[in-house]
């Protein structure tokens, strides 16, 4: 009798959080995620050679923590102070950074231009996947960059670029995009989770043992996320988000995950005809737009990363023909529909029957309760169709019982809306700045209630 060949199993694979299960089911039990499982070809090399992927940490030996050595990691400093500043003060020599971001809003050209100006000292090597090495030719030549030293290579396969590397040894890698590549060892076709999963836990291992700076660029989905496993975002050291519209001039790059620096740091770029360029102040860049007092409009002092931030918050409240409607863009929607509880309830501001729209301008959004009493003030000035003065800062967190809370940072808050002229503000009583600052009164007050009677 002939010998019987043994048959790959199909299972199925959470593509948010990687769990597995032997038939599809609606929900996931790991995460609770609906439609999330994907089928995939289970081969027997991957269950025996690969079961232990994610062990990338260093040697298995147990050692006692106070005898192992920390010491500084090594930071080479790109030269663009943004990213630098979301990268926590540079590249770390084996460190591996995902920058994920909607198509066209300048991923690919952001590396580009990095490469460029670490090439003229470190060795360099761009891996493209998804554009041939001509398309990248006439990018470099549009954005008028020294690209000499820049090493280029199209190539989709993991084993093939990991031979590349070992060869060249690089000190930095861009690979274009994590989603396009495959490994030899997994049947299942590129882009789907195993093969996504198991690309970039190759690519890891390999950038920690080599001390290769790693870039891997990440596609998103429709709903704004990372594509591919969750898991993917625990594999690298750093996850970059670009934020805002492709259509429009400027662009945020947030850091939502950083071993090596400070989360939520903020960058701020700007797309010309020659690339992305930092801006320099962010918080004048958000504000040169505003002409004349208006309604519903507001300027926060919010705190990002490390400094902080001028935006304006802008609302619109009109009364609603049918079921009222609550938008917000940039904000936490279920904070606004408690900001607008505690309004009603605490300081008798009735939304009940108003459509209710919320906007951050220039893109940003936040993510701090600092921007409750900056809401609530656009809130109220909308509904009584009542301008804020143009010079007025106001930030705070507002309870459910009506009472102001204090933020952190809130004297350097205050001293940067100084700088850009503003000349009174209010803020919680415990904000208080305990000396006075030059060309700002500051009206300090415990409730929404008192704050709000400041506006009229």
């Amino acid at each position: 009798m002939g010998q019987t060949l043994a048959k790959d199993k199909t299972e199925y694979v959470c593509s948010d959080c990687g769990a597995t299960s032997s038939k599809w089911i609606g929900q996931c039990t790991g995460c609770l995620a609906w439609n999330t499982m994907a089928e995939q070809v289970k081969s027997k090399a991957m269950t025996t050679q690969h079961r232990g992927y994610a062990g990338t940490a260093g040697s298995s030996a147990i050692r006692a923590l106070d005898s192992i050595e920390a010491g500084n990691e090594v930071r080479q400093p790109i030269g663009v102070a943004e990213l630098d500043r979301v990268l926590g003060g540079g590249l770390v020599s084996g460190g591996v950074v995902l920058l994920g971001g909607d198509p066209g809003i300048g991923k690919s050209t952001l590396l580009l231009q990095v490469l460029a100006r670490l090439s003229t000292t470190i060795s360099v090597l761009y891996i493209t996947g998804e554009e041939s090495l001509q398309q990248l030719a006439l990018r470099a030549e549009r954005l008028k960059l020294d690209v000499k030293n820049v090493q280029c290579l199209s190539e989709t396969c993991v084993e093939t670029i990991m031979r590349q590397v070992g060869q060249h040894r690089p000190d930095v890698i861009v690979i274009d995009s994590i989603q396009t590549l495959f490994t030899e060892q997994l049947q299942s076709a590129p882009g789907s989770v195993a093969q996504v999963r198991e690309s970039a836990a190759q690519l890891v291992r390999m950038a920690k043992a080599s001390n290769v700076a790693t870039f891997l660029v990440g596609h998103v989905t429709k709903e704004g996320g990372i594509a591919g496993p969750r898991v993917l975002e625990h594999m690298v050291d750093t996850v970059l988000f670009f934020e805002g519209d492709g259509s429009r001039r400027y662009r945020v790059l947030r850091a939502i995950k950083n071993r090596f620096g400070a989360v939520n740091e903020l960058g701020v770029f700007a797309m010309t005809d020659g690339g992305l360029k930092e801006v320099a102040n962010p918080s004048a860049m958000f504000l040169s737009g505003r002409g004349e007092a208006s309604s519903g409009s507001a300027v926060l002092a919010a705190w990002e990363g490390t400094r902080p931030l001028l935006v304006e918050v802008q609302a619109l409240v009109d009364r609603s023909p049918a079921q009222p409607r609550r938008v917000a863009v940039g904000v936490d929607p279920h904070r606004l529909a408690m900001l607008l509880a505690v309004m009603h309830r605490q300081a008798g501001i009735p939304v009940v029957d108003q459509d209710v729209f919320i906007n951050v301008v220039g893109g940003v959004r936040i993510v701090e309760t600092a921007s409750d009493l900056a809401l609530a003030s656009a809130i109220y000035s909308s509904l009584r169709d009542s301008p804020l003065p143009m010079d007025l800062l106001v930030f705070g967190e507002l309870g459910l019982g009506g009472e102001l809370r204090p933020v952190p940072y809130g004297e350097d808050r205050l001293r940067e809306a100084a700088k850009h002229g503003f000349k009174q503000a209010i803020v919680a009583q415990a904000n208080a700045p305990k000396r006075a600052i030059a060309g700002m009164k500051v009206n300090a007050v415990k409730t929404l209630s008192q704050a709000l009677d400041l506006l009229t």
